[in-house]
């Protein structure tokens, strides 16, 4: 199999539809998270019409309501993690991403429209559908990708695909608001999100496919080389592959992944969230107000992932360090260092408010290697179940940013107290050390046993050959019991017969 791997490989096209297929994933996340976070900005223009494009309608929404309409894409986004990882299994990538990410444009299309009727409730509506939507697409990029990675590519085509969170988080920011102000004014921002995604899936319907086999544009060279380096046979993607859940909730690996994803997401919403109300409270800094900086820390975050890509991509392929030790070294770097500047960043002052920008645009950008440190961990433990390992692990994910601000809220009870801000760092940078921690004493990139295809049926022989031993060694005891027993008898039989002679 080493043989052919190398064969196939020396033929396959440097750029082939496998990079196609990333390209068009890192695409979808830019344009549903141009619409997803876009509503940040909107809300502003629906509110304070005069801050950009006066002759539109503008709404009288206080404070509450505004905090509805921008949390309600997530009450829907976290339902439909786990289910996006059954369905893009059970029916492919292609078709769970494309109505996913056209139903989300629809949502888009209709929301200038309906807010005049409805007001702030329905917008809570629209966005709630919203996520339930989007909900389902990373599960079902994350299976797309086990399918068209080989496995000395998966570090590239994950990191190249998944780099489009950053991508969108800083276009949505640095566009919308020039939408807003446009002659377009604030339903633009709408209209241009969904015509995005339209696009997409225009293209996306011709282009993707579920696995090379079924590509329509795949050289025979390049699919042989996918489908040898994963050790597909030609029938792989006709066979309904059952998911052995018990394995996958016991597996130690798994968990530990779990846990590190977690501890990132801690830190990362602390980064997210929580950094420019510290800012603004004890440095007296309005950086929400400032595009460059809102923006800054995710180019920053852009372009240190492309800085790991090349660093574990040299440090594979010279075979200077394993996958596993490869992800553990980056995983670390990536929450350990942020562990440190999130402590220094609570001993800022109002005087250093330029050191306090550099720390933190530091601290999200080095933080941006957990992509290939822990998240695409899903598709090394399992490329067979990779949907549903990232579905499940998502869940419970997206549950860490409803639970962190509401420590904060414990904690914090006056924004301009450094000293409780600091517990609030102290704490993250903890859940920073410990997750990681887990991470690298626990985790592993090795291909789980639980892969395999025929996984379930080998444990039901197992079952079946433990029970059958069970039995033969209770009935090879019963035996020797039964012998003892007799012999037992026999010589009490002797010694009455001896006795009356």
């Amino acid at each position: 199999m080493s043989n052919l791997t190398v064969n196939s490989a020396n033929t396959a096209p440097i750029f082939g539809i496998r990079h196609l297929q990333a390209l068009l994933l890192f695409l979808n996340i830019v344009v549903v998270y141009v619409s997803r976070l876009n509503v940040s900005v909107a809300i502003v223009a629906m509110t304070n019409a005069n801050t950009t494009n006066p002759d539109f309608p503008e709404y009288d929404w206080n404070e509450s309501h505004k905090s509805y309409i921008l949390s309600s894409f997530y009450w829907g986004y976290v339902l439909t993690q786990f289910p996006g990882g059954y369905l893009s299994s059970r029916f492919g990538a292609k078709i769970t991403i494309l109505i996913a990410t056209f139903a989300s444009a629809v949502c888009s299309f209709i929301t200038p429209i309906c807010v005049q009727f409805g007001g702030w409730p329905i917008l809570c509506v629209i966005r709630l559908l919203q996520g339930l939507f989007q909900g389902v697409i990373f599960p079902a990029i994350h299976d797309h990708l086990a399918k068209w990675s080989p496995l000395h590519e998966r570090n590239l085509l994950g990191a190249l695909s998944l780099s489009g969170t950053d991508c969108g988080t800083v276009v949505a920011l640095a566009s919308s608001g020039l939408i807003a102000s446009s002659s377009l004014g604030w339903p633009g921002i709408s209209y241009v999100s969904a015509s995005l995604c339209f696009a997409w899936c225009a293209v996306w319907l011709v282009f993707a496919s579920n696995n090379a086999p079924s590509s329509k544009f795949i050289s025979p060279q390049e699919c042989k080389y996918i489908e040898t380096s994963l050790e597909r046979n030609d029938d792989f993607h006709k066979q309904r592959i059952p998911v052995p859940w018990r394995a996958i909730f016991t597996s130690v690996p798994f968990m530990a992944f779990l846990v590190g994803r977690c501890a990132e997401a801690w830190g990362f919403t602390t980064l997210q969230a929580q950094i420019p109300s510290y800012m603004n409270g004890v440095l007296n800094m309005e950086i929400k107000k400032n595009g460059l900086f809102s923006a800054l820390p995710y180019l920053a975050m852009w372009f240190l992932l492309y800085v790991y890509l090349a660093v574990a991509n040299f440090l594979t392929q010279r075979n200077i360090l394993s996958l596993t030790a490869t992800r553990k070294t980056i995983n670390t770097i990536s929450l350990w260092v942020p562990a440190l500047l999130l402590v220094g960043i609570g001993f800022m002052d109002s005087s250093q408010s330029t050191m306090a920008i550099v720390l933190m645009t530091l601290n999200v950008g080095i933080n941006g290697g957990s992509t290939i440190g822990c998240t695409l961990n899903t598709i090394d433990l399992s490329p067979n179940h990779a949907g549903i390992l990232m579905g499940l692990s998502n869940t419970i994910v997206n549950i860490v940013p409803i639970l962190s601000p509401l420590l904060v809220g414990v904690i914090v009870t006056d924004k301009h107290n450094r000293t409780q801000w600091q517990i609030i760092f102290a704490i993250a940078a903890v859940i920073f050390f410990l997750g990681n921690l887990v991470y690298i004493i626990w985790g592993t990139s090795e291909t789980q046993s639980w892969n395999s295809i025929d996984f379930q049926q080998h444990e039901k022989d197992l079952e079946k050959s433990v029970e059958k031993q069970t039995t033969i060694e209770k009935k090879v005891e019963q035996s020797t019991k039964h012998e003892k027993k007799e012999k037992e008898n026999g010589g009490i039989g002797n010694v009455v017969e001896r006795t009356r002679l």
